[in-house]
């Protein structure tokens, strides 16, 4: 029988013995099954099938054979896909083991990805075993921290915007290392009752605490620090490394546990508090002690050491001194009251730990006093309030944290021009000296403070400010902290409000009258009649929440235009500052767009206060001098809206930090139409206003003068093309521990019967931008395009004086003029008798006037968030007539 000759294709299945035979069939020959004699002839049986069984070793050999020359002839025949002997769907026969069997051989589907319980086994170990060697090496490699090197820390650099250098500082390092016998008890015993109770009898590492870390850091959370006193000493300890990363944690990790196996828990205790920072730039117990109690650390009392164990929670919110700079809601009373409730946690807790006694507790039941700070000599005079606005806008626009910032190294190049600086404090020097004197007028001149600012109207760059007499003496940056009140500089953007939007439609119900508005032009007629009684847009007489009629009066109780209706084109109202006529302009277009004009312009919402009250138009809001600038140079921009910020760039061991070309984004607040039309009627205010004491020589200006009810507050802001200055004057006492501090009158200060805008602020305005530009060529304002329609000219639906209005028929809490008095003319400079000489037409007041709150602040730049609600019903207290201030 010829050797190639083939068997007939066997039926599919069989089994095991199937298999073999398929395997022996394949290899070109027919195994003899057992017993036989090795007859050829004996190889078939009856129908010509193979024996059922076959031997191992048969198999192997037939598997054998069956990769000779005569299988691979037979296998080149076999079809594509199918090798010799394979049935569909079986397996390859087993060629040589993989020493890594994955995908497993033998395995279908999804089943030859599914790993075995040894392949799993082996993965753990190895993966569990390098874990091991990893910590191994980084438990040998790192080292432990020496207290005596740890809170090093380089200075800031703040430069000028020339490029000149304005001062180093922020790096100084107040510390010194005191033995662990110095470290008082109680000291020792508060922080471990505040941070970490188990600290004599733990490991020194809290898994969990960083396992948390982990997690949340994982997740983009915000980031976590060790939660023992030893891994805070590390951390403390690694100022060569602040970042908070993955890499950084592990390392920290190790750090804390090398530390806490090889080193006593008194010299753990010893390191923390020798390298801890307490705020007030004090790293260390001794540096705190010294800062805030003015004595040494073994010196402290219970008392005192649960003080100092509060503020390592963080300076920025538990120094009684405030931080507003770092965080507008960081006011000295907010800390204060913070400081306070932890300081008495802290205390109790230590009763509780029995670390304390309740009759030793029961002692300090008044808070410690606490000395106010010292600051660099450095940082005196104006220096300290620009440093404070630059770190405000970098901690409050950057990355940078307040401990990275801190621990020093970076090159801060700021907005400020050094030459408009000096002139603006030579301004107020002037004043100050020529007018305030305290101890000439006591009652009067004390407590006088002024506050301003200096923007470049192109840019949003601030160039100047002016923040008080001295940075270590005065601590209120007053160009940076709201709390005054603007008065009647805030009519502008009632003013823009009524070109933009315009005003609602009486003759409609409220959500017509929102669609259907008519565009207010400045030549549109409103009634400038003293107490004249408001009504809301559709005429309903405005009350309070008395139901008392809302009578809006005017400075010095004038009324302005002729009878009977009073009326003057909003030209002449903004001249003259008639409050009556921008109060109902207000209403009539509606205070949420008032509002949302400010805001467009630049002011910050929370700054805005008693927004549904008719007296909002007139200014009892206390934005800041640097926000007010800031939204007058809108104007000026032709619309333009630019951020106030403070630093250009921030650049640490040569790579750029932050870049506010990156960032800048002006949009349009207002179209240039708006705008040049409200710049054109504020410069009728300079020209022959209130603020004709503010004209420049040879420049065209425009701004506006604002007083308060109460004269507590006076205002000027104003600008050219080139720039835009606001001032502020104000009396405040400037004690910080006085926790009741209140706005003060100033009728007689300085000598003057009252202080208005355009007295001492237009004064100071007027000295400062003489000296600014005096380099700068003159340029023009664009010239206005006609807007709007002329309102109420005929027929006239704003209230004016009548039967019903008569001052015989309305209750009114002040005099107002009888019917039977002559007919008030409209003053002018020339006709208007001068009670004060800075003022050709008498400046106006009125209106409510409570102080105002000092909730801090973080303009140049800096969006304020103060966690605290503003307070919405200053407004509508009795000032006078129902008014607000204005002026």
């Amino acid at each position: 029988m010829s050797e190639h000759r083939r068997k007939p294709p066997q039926p599919q299945g069989g089994g095991r013995a199937a298999a073999r035979r398929g395997q022996s069939a394949s290899s070109g020959r027919r195994a003899a099954p057992r017993g036989t004699n090795g007859s050829l002839s004996d190889t078939y049986g009856a129908g010509g099938d193979e024996s059922p069984y076959e031997g191992r070793a048969a198999t192997r050999r037939s598997a054998q054979r069956s990769t000779g020359t005569g299988g691979s002839r037979r296998r080149a025949a076999e079809p594509a896909g199918r090798g010799p002997g394979r049935g569909r769907g079986r397996p390859a026969p087993p060629g040589k083991k993989r020493f890594i069997d994955y995908p497993r051989a033998g395995k279908y589907g999804a089943m030859r990805w599914v790993p075995s319980w040894r392949q799993v086994t082996a993965l753990f170990i190895g993966f569990f075993g390098c874990l091991v060697a990893a910590a191994g090496i980084g438990y040998a490699v790192v080292a432990v921290p020496n207290p005596a090197e740890a809170a090093t820390a380089q200075n800031n650099v703040y430069y000028w915007s020339d490029g000149t250098q304005m001062v180093a500082t922020g790096g100084e390092v107040n510390r010194q290392i005191i033995a662990y016998e110095k470290i008082p008890k109680a000291m020792r015993y508060a922080v471990m009752s505040a941070e970490n109770k188990t600290f004599e009898t733990d490991s020194g590492v809290d898994p969990m605490g960083i396992a948390r870390a982990v997690v949340n850091m994982a997740k983009g959370g915000q980031t976590q620090g060790g939660s023992t006193i030893t891994q805070q000493y590390v951390k403390n300890a690694m100022l060569d490394d602040q970042s908070q990363t993955l890499s950084r944690k592990v390392k920290e990790l190790f750090i804390s546990v090398k530390v806490g196996a090889s080193v006593e828990k008194e010299d753990i205790m010893r390191g923390y508090l020798n390298t801890a920072y307490f705020g007030r730039g004090a790293y260390g117990l001794q540096a705190a002690a010294r800062t805030y109690f003015g004595q040494d650390a073994e010196k402290l009392n219970p008392s005192q050491c649960a003080f100092l164990a509060a503020i390592l929670k963080g300076a920025t919110y538990y120094d009684p001194a405030g931080a507003t700079s770092i965080d507008p809601s960081a006011t000295p009373e907010a800390n204060t009251k913070r400081a306070t409730d932890r300081w008495r946690w802290i205390l109790d807790e230590m009763v509780k730990d029995k670390r304390l006694s309740p009759g030793t507790r029961a002692k300090y039941e008044d808070f410690p006093q606490i000395e106010r700070p010292r600051s660099n000599a450095q940082l005196s005079g104006q220096i300290g309030y620009l440093v404070d606005t630059a770190k405000g806008y970098i901690l409050n626009n950057t990355d940078i944290t307040p401990k990275q910032l801190e621990q020093g190294g970076y090159e801060i190049h700021t907005t400020f021009d050094k030459n408009k600086v000096k002139e603006l404090e030579a301004a107020v020097n002037k004043v100050r000296k020529e007018n305030i004197k305290p101890k000439l007028r006591p009652e009067t001149d004390t407590h006088v403070q002024f506050g301003g600012a200096s923007v470049n109207p192109k840019s949003g760059a601030i160039e100047a400010i002016y923040g008080g007499e001295d940075a270590t003496k005065h601590f209120t940056n007053n160009a940076d902290v709201t709390g005054a009140q603007v008065g009647s500089t805030f009519k502008p953007f009632v003013l823009a409000a009524a070109m933009t939007w315009g005003k609602r439609n009486p003759d409609l119900d409220e959500d017509q009258a929102q669609d259907e508005r008519t565009i207010v032009s400045p030549k549109s007629l409103y009634s400038g009649k003293n107490n004249l009684k408001i009504r809301d847009y559709d005429r309903s007489i405005w009350t309070n929440e008395e139901g008392k009629e809302w009578l809006q009066a005017n400075d010095g109780d004038e009324s302005y235009g002729s009878p009977p209706k009073y009326q003057i084109d909003l030209r002449e109202a903004m001249r003259v500052s008639a409050n009556s006529a921008f109060v109902q302009l207000g209403m009539d277009v509606g205070l949420d767009r008032v509002k949302e004009a400010a805001i467009e312009a630049g002011l910050k919402k929370d700054s805005l206060t008693g927004t549904s009250f008719p007296s909002f138009s007139i200014g009892i809001s206390d934005p800041s001098a640097i926000r007010m600038a800031g939204s007058y140079a809108t104007f000026a921009a032709s619309g333009k809206q630019n951020d106030p910020f403070s630093v250009s760039k921030v650049e640490y061991e040569g790579l750029t930090k932050f870049d506010h070309e990156e960032i800048a984004s002006p949009k349009e607040a207002f179209t240039a139409d708006v705008a040049d039309n409200v710049t054109d009627v504020l410069k009728t205010v300079v020209d022959k206003g209130t603020g004709t004491s503010a004209q420049l020589t040879g420049r065209e200006v425009a701004g506006k003068t604002g007083t308060t009810d109460g004269n507590k507050s006076a205002w000027f802001v104003g600008y050219t093309p080139q720039l835009s200055t606001a001032i502020s004057m104000y009396r405040m006492d400037d004690d910080e521990s006085n926790k009741n501090r209140t706005f003060l009158e100033m009728y007689g200060t300085g000598g003057q019967e009252t202080i208005h805008g355009a007295s001492f602020p237009a004064e100071i305005w007027h000295d400062y931008m003489e000296d600014a530009l005096k380099n700068v060529p003159p340029k023009a304002f664009p010239e206005p395009q006609p807007i709007g329609v002329i309102v109420n000219d005929d027929p006239d639906p704003t209230p004016t004086p009548s039967a019903e209005e008569s001052p015989e028929e309305s209750p009114e809490p002040s005099p107002s003029p009888s019917e039977s008095e002559p007919p008030i003319p409209s003053p002018t400079p020339s006709d208007k008798p001068c009670k004060n000489p800075f003022d050709p037409t008498c400046q106006d007041t009125g209106g409510t006037d409570t102080g105002g709150t000092d909730t801090g602040g973080t303009d140049g730049g800096v969006t304020p968030t103060p966690t605290e609600p503003v307070d919405d019903t200053r407004g509508n207290q009795n000032g006078g007539l129902f008014g607000g201030p204005a002026g």
